[in-house]
């Protein structure tokens, strides 16, 4: 037999930031739990068409977006980066 009850819905941030604007006390509705994720800043970059035709393959092998396939390669190329240069000032320092 299904449920009757309802569930509670969570309240909408519109309607967090309408009650905060009232001057109500919303700290309810803050857990202080989890990060703060920084705002996401959308920039251009040209690929030449050899170069998309390859992240579109990778894509599909992978079952994820373009996108995602891009974010995934620079995040490693950075990481690499930084273990790198982290691996020479370390020599240097001995």
């Amino acid at each position: 037999m299904r449920s009757t009850r309802k569930k509670k819905r969570g309240m909408s941030a519109e309607n967090i930031a309408r009650l905060a604007d009232n001057g109500k006390d919303v700290s309810r509705f803050f857990t202080n739990e989890g990060q703060m994720m920084s705002p996401i800043q959308r920039v251009n970059v040209d690929f030449a068409s050899p170069m998309l035709d390859e992240l579109d393959n990778a894509a599909k092998e992978l079952n994820i977006s373009r996108q995602a396939v891009i974010k995934t390669l620079i995040r490693q190329a950075l990481d690499q980066h930084y273990l790198a240069t982290a691996r020479q000032s370390g020599t240097k320092q001995r």
